[in-house]
């Protein structure tokens, strides 16, 4: 059991790592209890999940500019410093909300601009925090820390909404945010302890010129690039999130709390793949460890597209039988959400040792490019075949359509899989 069990050697090695982590872990809670809240508030104060939908919207184009511009800044300035400021403003954002909240404002505007800001900052934050990391453990322990940082974000992504609903029915938006508020300043101080970590190497000015290198960067290293189009195979063709309304209401029954189920049963997959993935660690051919997982979170969701197909043509909604077609749906994907961070694990890792120090900021902000956009595609592509083929075969489409993808990329890029950890090639 505990060589199944996540390695904590990042943790006894390095303190500086020691102390993001924790900051990390008790922040990535509160930022779900505020992304959730938010959500309930736009929506109490304006009945429209038009206005719902909206907030990914304000979010989304900020923070796709803020993390290639970001990036190109992480590479020119001190990373610690990048990484605080950053934290400061989206600190800020959390206590502007929950001084929003405690003032009993009711302006929709003001929430919109919170989260455009808010979604920038951690535009700037992210690729600065992925950059630290491999500067405050050993290399052969990088795959360790990252599972680790994944961990967090499952635990934050599956306690978070459950604790949200229950803290906003029962004390009100403003100490939900104020929570929020509470658990960042962990992480500020985490920030505020490490050491300076200015860039190694040739250093480039911010600018539109340093994003430009860095795609080009992208685009003459065939492994880097490969983590890229793996992740958007998986998440512009098989997203099933988009599905799950229609899926509690119409197919498998039990409305928005089956939905609720089925989006907490991918991230407790992903929290415990992160938690047992002591052996990460021992795999060297991280490429093919990539290939297999995006190929298997594609087997997952058809998987779970097959369990809702059965469960329509069972009339399991007509008939009440939501427990068993749910706890069948919700075992696909607690699947998906494992292989989902395990494959990003080895994605970070590769991204992370094969990139030159130099160029890693850059690099970690076109990630989280990928890694905001390629869902809200997912989204689309998902809503689309799900209103032509029906919600279960558009999760089976997309998911076999995955795994053939991936099939092609193999084809496109042998060389990926032999990628070989202990000798890093971009």
């Amino acid at each position: 059991m505990p060589q199944l069990l996540a390695d904590i050697t990042p943790l006894k090695e390095s303190p500086d790592f020691r102390r993001l982590w924790i900051g990390t872990s008790l922040s990535s809670i509160g930022a779900q209890l505020t992304l959730v809240a938010v959500s309930l508030q736009v929506y109490q104060l304006t009945g429209s999940t038009l206005a719902v939908g909206a907030i990914g919207v304000a979010g989304l184009v900020p923070l796709v500019l803020a993390g290639l511009y970001g990036g190109a800044m992480v590479d020119a300035h001190d990373r610690r410093k990048v990484a605080l400021y950053s934290g400061l403003v989206l600190w800020g954002c959390s206590a502007a909300f929950a001084v929003h909240a405690w003032l009993g404002l009711r302006e929709l505007w003001l929430l919109y601009l919170l989260i455009a800001v808010h979604s920038a900052a951690a535009g700037v934050n992210q690729p600065a925090r992925s950059a630290i990391v491999p500067r405050l453990v050993r290399q052969q322990t990088l795959p360790a820390a990252n599972a680790l940082t994944m961990m967090t974000f499952g635990l934050g992504m599956t306690l978070g909404p459950l604790l949200a609903g229950v803290l906003v029915a029962q004390a009100g938006f403003g100490w939900t945010y104020t929570i929020d508020v509470l658990t960042f300043t962990a992480s500020i101080w985490a920030l505020f302890k490490l050491p300076p970590v200015p860039p190694e190497g040739e250093v480039s000015r911010a600018g539109v010129r340093s994003v430009l290198e860095g795609l080009q960067f992208l685009g003459t290293r065939p492994n880097v690039r490969m983590t890229f189009l793996a992740d958007l195979a998986a998440m512009v063709m098989a997203q099933p999130r988009a599905l799950m309304p229609a899926i509690g209401a119409l197919v498998i029954g039990g409305g928005e709390t089956t939905a609720g189920i089925l989006l907490a049963a991918v991230a407790a997959g992903a929290f415990l793949a992160a938690l047992f993935s002591g052996p990460v660690g021992r795999i060297h051919r991280q490429g093919l460890a990539v290939l297999v997982c995006v190929a298997a979170w594609g087997a997952a969701v058809a998987g779970f597209g097959a369990v809702v197909v059965l469960a329509g043509h069972a009339g399991a909604a007509a008939h009440g039988q939501t427990l068993p077609w749910l706890l069948a749906a919700a075992a696909c994907l607690a699947a998906a959400g494992a292989a989902d961070t395990v494959s990003g694990v080895f994605r970070n890792t590769i991204l992370q040792s094969a990139t030159p120090d130099a160029m890693r900021g850059r690099l970690q902000g076109i990630f989280i490019v990928v890694v905001a956009g390629g869902p809200r595609l997912g989204d689309a592509v998902a809503g689309g075949n799900g209103q032509w083929l029906g919600e279960g075969m558009a999760a089976v489409a997309g998911g076999l359509a995955c795994a053939l993808l991936v099939w092609l990329l193999h084809r496109w890029q042998p060389g990926f899989a032999r990628y070989d950890a202990r000798h890093p090639v971009p």
